[in-house]
């Protein structure tokens, strides 16, 4: 898997190619349709296949002090794009230059004189170009005579309606990890690198690794059952606290997770929490003792869970 950089001509060995486009944040099962049927076709022609996504969210130019809700970041969007079959993301940076680029000169320069692309494959409901002018309407116009071909995909619903990212995150703020995970064909994840935190964990018997949430959705603050994947294929099983611990002062938001059976080293390293199911919210408690009774408590719930 190549990672691109919009804006610069696309390597010869990828030119020609089928291209997804979209922003593809979460990449649930809509966004696995588009990018499949882009990889179908340009294996069925002896093809690249090219995921093209925006970064940052076009939405943070427009909107930059909106609370954060991310999905995923570049890195998980890579992996999970080469595990579909793609051959190369295109990362198309949302700036100043981006935003101010007609629908017209998007298709034109952008997408075919930049990847030659013969091929284009988005949702049904995608816009593009300068006031969001560009359609799927535009890019079935104008591709045809530049030698691309243009597909959109209908929406992928089930019973409680169309499969988006904005319905995930609302299922993960409400603490609804089983649709989230339904949504997306894997649990939500946070990707980031552990930090040393202020070792109260470690004092109570139970030691935590801190993961800053940066730019991820915040879900519902709580405990939950994860599991934890690391840079070198562990897999750790354990129960987390996501939120501003309210039994320490000052508040800190973190997300806390503490590994069942695990005595290693983390710090400095690169690890996915995944949230598999909510437990309960956050508590205050009066007493050190009473927090350490019921985090044992919360561990042997989250071993349930997870052996289930």
């Amino acid at each position: 898997m190549e990672r691109l950089a919009g804006g610069e001509r696309v390597p010869n060995s990828l030119r020609g190619g089928i291209i997804a486009l979209g922003n593809f944040d979460g990449f649930h099962i809509g966004h696995q349709a588009v990018v499949g049927r882009a990889v179908d076709l340009a294996r069925a022609q002896g093809r690249p296949a090219i995921v093209a996504t925006f970064d940052p969210h076009p939405v943070h130019y427009f909107q930059p002090d909106i609370p954060p809700f991310r999905l995923t970041t570049l890195d998980q969007r890579e992996r999970l794009f080469a595990a579909a079959g793609a051959d190369a993301m295109l990362v198309l940076r949302f700036d100043a230059a981006l935003a101010n680029v007609s629908a017209e000169a998007f298709v034109t320069d952008w997408l075919v004189g930049q990847t030659g692309t013969v091929g284009v494959v988005t949702g049904q409901d995608f816009t593009f170009g300068k006031g969001r002018r560009g359609s799927v309407a535009t890019l079935e116009s104008l591709g045809p005579p530049l030698g691309m071909a243009c597909e959109n995909i209908g929406p992928v619903s089930d019973s409680d309606g169309a499969i988006s990212s904005s319905r995930i995150r609302r299922c993960l703020v409400a603490g609804d990890c089983t649709t989230a995970t339904r949504l997306l064909t894997r649990p939500f994840a946070i990707l980031n690198i552990v930090q040393h935190g202020d070792k109260v964990g470690r004092e109570l018997g139970f030691p935590t690794a801190n993961i800053d949430m940066a730019d991820y959705l915040r879900p519902r603050y709580g405990i939950y059952a994860v599991r934890g994947r690391t840079a070198d294929g562990r897999v750790l099983d354990g129960v987390a606290n996501l939120g501003i611990r309210p039994s320490f002062d000052p508040p800190k938001e973190l997300l806390e997770p503490h590994f069942f059976d695990f005595d290693g080293d983390l710090y400095g390293e690169e690890i996915e929490i995944e949230l598999i199911e909510f437990l309960r919210g956050e508590e205050k408690y009066d007493s050190m003792d009473a927090l350490m009774a019921q985090i044992a408590v919360d561990c042997e719930t989250a071993k349930r869970v997870l052996s289930a």
